[in-house]
């Protein structure tokens, strides 16, 4: 980085051989002044903030609805398996609580691919506030889930619905961060963009602490019917719609960063560039085959030439939009092409993989944290205990575990990512959790 700092700070280097003399990557160092550039102009404070809230809303919703899975499935099954004998008495089997708890993975799936697909193509915030209003209406439809007289019965239809939260909340991951990280500037870009994810954190606590606050509600129906429960869970699942209705507005009416309305002004050149190189191609060939002898009259003359007058302006304007589109062209025609190269493979390959390995663990765990807190005895007997209290006390034991761990994790990352840098903490947080497991 130092011999990056001490190159850029030159306005223009002599050639491109001074730059590979300090082994810098030519294509890095163009990106970098760019984004300079962008910073360079007037960026309002107000923006970034605005944009953290609005995403950091986003990731708050998200992790509340994929995590809330894990207290819904033990409220359903006082609802659903209450005159069940033995150990199977208000438990949901496997595969229907599996069932419950995926349906919103393999929705964000979906999501991530669609809807980040088409993030690039048609915009960050439309299709973000489309995610969101596609999360809010499928919350809604989700809280209402019932069994049907014949056929598929309540945790179907919910699976149904948890699907397509999944693929809104898919949307959220990449569009809020990209949003985030386009809008801040380049000097606390890592810090933002590490608060935004932080939210997460908040929306697995604010799960259990929902919960805990029906729960409370409707204690005294509860022990006098336990199918009250009926009406907790709907009530703590329908909550997840809340932070995308307050933000929705805010979303609508984001513009798009000055960053990605730059790299849309490049594609759009540099398309302009190639219709009008397919023109003048098009144009010389016409040209060639209706050529005529000039001495047939003076107005046949005077039509020649002022096709040819024409041809040339058409032919300087080619020139200007090829001139321009080389320019400001992105570097890389295709995701192939650029990530064909090994140099910017392995950056790829070593962000996915880490982020894989440790979303299983991540995701195997907080959605099955209530089976672990049962297991151990925290909460108590499931069977034959008092419902009231063996939920409470579960949610209690989700919310010790969260602030033990994610949400301190998150924050020090957040004040520290600056300072120690990306990689140094990716390599200290993976060696606590070899150490840990």
């Amino acid at each position: 980085m130092s011999n990056m700092s001490g190159i850029s700070e030159q306005k223009s280097p002599d050639s491109i051989n001074e730059l590979k003399s300090h082994n810098i990557d030519i294509e890095l160092y163009q990106r970098q002044q760019e984004l300079e550039e962008i910073d360079d102009e007037l960026h309002s404070r107000w923006q970034m903030i605005r944009s953290f809230l609005v995403c950091g809303a986003a990731f708050f919703a998200d992790a509340y609805l994929m995590f809330s899975a894990n207290i819904l499935v033990m409220i359903m099954g006082y609802v659903y398996f209450h005159e069940a004998e033995g150990s199977a008495k208000n438990v949901v089997p496997n595969n229907w609580s599996t069932l419950v708890k995926v349906g919103v993975q393999v929705g964000c799936l979906l999501g991530q691919l669609i809807l980040g697909r088409l993030g690039d193509k048609f915009g960050r915030t439309s299709v973000f506030s489309m995610g969101a209003i596609l999360v809010i209406i499928s919350t809604v439809g989700a809280s209402f889930s019932s069994s049907a007289v014949r056929g598929a019965n309540a945790f179907v239809f919910l699976f149904i619905w948890l699907v397509f939260v999944g693929i809104g909340v898919g949307g959220d991951y990449p569009l809020a961060a990209t949003i985030t990280s386009e809008y801040a500037e380049v000097a606390s870009r890592g810090k933002y963009l590490a608060a935004v994810f932080a939210c997460q954190g908040f929306g697995n606590l604010g799960a259990s602490i929902v919960a805990i606050i029906v729960l409370a509600c409707f204690k005294g129906a509860i022990r006098d019917d336990v199918y009250a429960l009926d009406y907790v869970w709907r009530v703590c699942l329908g909550f997840g719609a809340i932070p995308g209705a307050a933000t929705l507005y805010w979303r609508l009416t984001m513009n798009e960063s000055k960053q990605f309305q730059a790299e849309a002004e490049k594609r759009e050149a540099q398309t302009e560039a190639v219709k009008a190189e397919d023109e003048l191609l098009l144009a010389k060939r016409a040209a060639q085959q209706s050529e005529m002898p000039m001495a047939v009259g003076s107005s046949t003359v005077s039509m020649q030439k002022e096709a040819i007058k024409d041809f040339s302006q058409f032919n300087e304007h080619v020139d200007e939009l090829v001139e321009k589109a080389k320019k400001g062209g992105p570097r890389a025609e295709t995701f192939g092409q650029y990530f064909g190269q090994w140099k910017n493979m392995k950056v790829l390959l070593g962000t996915s993989i880490a982020w894989f390995v440790l979303d299983v663990a991540f995701y195997g765990i907080n959605l099955n944290s209530s089976v672990v807190i049962s297991a151990i005895g925290f909460s108590g007997d499931v069977q034959n205990g008092d419902p009231y209290h063996v939920l409470t006390r579960n949610c209690l034991g989700n919310i010790i575990i969260n602030l033990l761990g994610s949400v301190p994790g998150y924050w020090i990352t957040v004040f520290t990512i600056e300072k120690l840098g990306r990689k140094k903490i990716q390599l200290i947080g993976f060696a606590a959790l070899t150490v840990l497991y």
